[in-house]
């Protein structure tokens, strides 16, 4: 099979490793902005001719149809999720299927049904979050006749002994995308009501709670986006549940911390002139603090996803929880976050090109994506899903 990989940054460097590794696969053309560090990175990793090197310009339709042409099986699209409704014009155009890692945006939509009548497959959403935790809900879902609440947790965090900051963070992932989401809001359910949690208020302590991931230790948990989206792909009026929520979490201290800089107006998105130079505000102080928390090359990052579901099931209570919980491996360099978001478009990639995921439109993982299969091809990666099914009194 031949495959296109559209953004060779963190997460894409992990997909084309995953993809040069995987022996059904007989060509990758990369594209990247930057041809140089990409050849050079390929070079380094000693890819070989089973890797062409080409530049893209993601803000040019014609360059992006000039490489979707090129006779591909699939298209792993880890370019920035502004491009993406570009890049799936120009795959639908060019009659190839397409892997995001991205949230489904409202021009994504607009376009399924151009998807469906050009026979294609697209599965978006298909990283770690989202991605590993849709698929992880489906089989959830799966086990219960109703359902009461949906607690959804991701995170990726230093290990213990590499949180040696005063954040307790290192970055994995563009610091800029981690601020922006820290000034995201959120809106999830609470004693079947509906609570909007204010882009200010995220880190307030009423928001934040406390979480026990075994294993690993006591987080604090704050809300990571619009949860309700959950409730409508499983076909759920979410006042319907008791709860429902999605959750990041740090380790302790790190809530307040944050919260203190939100209050003194630090993370606005606004510019701010400074010595006659206009700046952005949360764009510098991403750029100040980002070099200050880099992760160091023998350090491990965690990434974590844990879907906790209750509900019934043959008129008994039950408890699902499923979970990830992956390191960095230090042999290959790729971190939890690398492995977790890049291996698993190159999954969706493969299951497309090789048939085993045939259906065709725009798919959503989870409800289109089979979980053992998944479950399996993570695990050939060493990441491996746990699940303790259990009858509280």
């Amino acid at each position: 099979m031949k495959v296109l990989l559209l953004g060779v940054g963190m997460q894409g460097k992990a997909a084309l490793h995953d993809l040069c590794h995987e022996p059904a696969v007989g060509r990758i053309v990369a594209a990247d902005s930057d041809l140089p560090a990409l050849r050079r990175h390929v070079r380094e990793r000693g890819y070989g001719d089973k890797v062409a090197c080409e530049r893209v310009d993601a803000g040019d339709p014609a360059s992006l149809l000039r490489l979707m042409k090129g006779g591909h099986d699939v298209t792993v699209d880890l370019l920035p999720s502004r491009f993406s409704p570009a890049v799936a014009r120009a795959a639908i155009a060019s009659g190839v299927h397409l892997v995001n890692t991205v949230y489904v945006l409202p021009e994504m939509r607009e376009l399924e049904p151009g998807i469906a009548a050009a026979g294609l497959t697209f599965l978006p959403e298909f990283g770690m979050d989202p991605g590993i935790d849709l698929v992880l809900l489906g089989r959830a879902a799966g086990l219960f006749d109703r359902i009461d609440t949906i607690d959804s947790y991701g995170a990726g965090i230093p290990e213990p002994g590499a949180d040696d900051n005063p954040l307790r963070y290192k970055m994995t992932w563009t610091f800029a995308g981690v601020l922006r989401a820290y000034m995201r809001g959120g809106r999830l359910v609470h004693d079947n009501r509906v609570v909007e949690i204010g882009s200010r208020e995220m880190f307030s302590p009423g928001n934040v709670h406390e979480v026990e991931i075994p294993g690993l230790g006591r987080f604090e948990a704050y809300a990571n986006g619009d949860a309700l989206p959950y409730a409508a792909m499983l076909g759920i009026d979410p006042l319907r549940l008791r709860r429902l929520g999605r959750y990041s979490f740090r380790w302790p201290g790190h809530c307040a911390f944050w919260k203190k800089l939100v209050d003194l107006r630090l993370l606005d998105d606004e510019p701010l002139e400074v010595d006659g130079v206009t700046v952005n505000k949360r764009n510098f102080l991403a750029a100040a603090i980002e070099p200050h928390i880099r992760l160091g090359d023998r350090e491990r990052d965690i990434a974590v996803i844990r879907i906790d579901v209750s509900g019934v099931k043959d008129g008994r209570k039950r408890r699902a929880v499923l979970q990830v919980i992956d390191y960095r491996d230090l042999e290959s360099g790729f971190t939890a976050m690398n492995r977790t978001v890049g291996y698993t478009a190159a999954i969706g990639a493969l299951m497309i090109a090789d048939g085993r995921l045939a259906r065709r439109g725009l798919l959503s993982p989870l409800r289109d994506v089979p979980y053992e299969l998944f479950r399996d091809e993570l695990a050939r990666r060493g990441i491996r899903v746990s699940e303790e099914i259990t009858e509280p009194a």
